[in-house]
C-alpha cells in the first residue's frame, strides 16, 4: 500500500487529539507512574498507527481498540516486571482545596480505602468502575469499548459496584 493521503492522516490526528488524554489516563490508574504511562501510551498510539496505514479500514471500532492495545501492553509491563498491579486516584480532584487539615486527612483515607479495595477486584470490574465513574462514560460507550452488550454492561456494573462494597467494608473491619 501507499502513502497515506491527507485526510487518512487527519483522521489519526484527529483520533489521537480525542483519545491521548483518555488512553494516558486509564493506564496511569492502572501503573500508578507518570513516566510508564506516558512509555505505554506513546506505544498505545504506535501500535494503533501501525495498524491504521496499512488499512484504516479494518479498525471498527477504533476507541475500543485502543482500549484493547493499552489493556495488553499495561499487562505485558507487569509480566516484565513481576509486579502486582495497582489502582491509582490520585488524578482525581477531590475535596475542597480551602478545606482544613482533618477534613483533607479524613478524605485521603478514604481514599486510600477505595484504592485499596479497587485493587482487590478483577481487573474488568475495575476498568467498568474508571470508565463510569472517572472517565464519566455511558454505558453504550463502555458496551463499545468492551464489545459487550449494554445489558451485559449494566450487569458487570453492577456485580463490581457490589464487589467493591464488599471490599470497602472488608477493609473498614480490618481497620477497626
Amino acid at each position: 500500500m501507499g502513502e497515506l493521503d491527507l485526510k487518512s492522516k487527519e483522521s489519526f490526528n484527529q483520533l489521537y487529539d480525542e483519545y491521548v488524554n483518555r488512553i494516558y489516563r486509564f493506564v496511569f490508574l492502572k501503573v500508578n507512574s507518570g513516566d510508564v504511562a506516558q512509555d505505554i501510551c506513546s506505544e498505545t498510539f504506535l501500535r494503533y498507527w501501525q495498524v491504521f496505514k496499512k488499512n484504516s479500514r479494518d479498525i471498527e471500532n477504533p476507541q475500543a481498540f485502543l482500549y484493547q492495545i493499552a489493556k495488553n501492553l499495561v499487562v505485558d509491563h507487569y509480566r516484565e516486571k513481576g509486579k502486582v498491579q495497582t489502582v491509582s486516584i490520585d488524578v482525581l480532584p477531590i475535596g475542597d482545596p480551602d478545606s482544613n487539615l482533618e477534613e483533607k486527612a479524613a478524605v485521603n483515607s478514604d481514599i486510600d480505602m477505595i484504592r485499596t479495595s479497587l485493587t482487590g477486584l478483577r481487573g474488568d470490574y475495575q476498568e467498568v468502575i474508571v470508565w463510569r465513574y472517572v472517565e464519566d462514560y455511558t454505558i453504550p460507550e463502555i458496551s463499545k469499548i468492551m464489545g459487550k452488550s449494554e445489558g451485559a454492561v449494566r450487569v458487570m456494573l453492577h456485580r463490581a459496584l457490589k464487589a467493591l462494597k464488599k471490599e470497602v467494608n472488608k477493609a473498614e473491619v480490618e481497620e477497626s
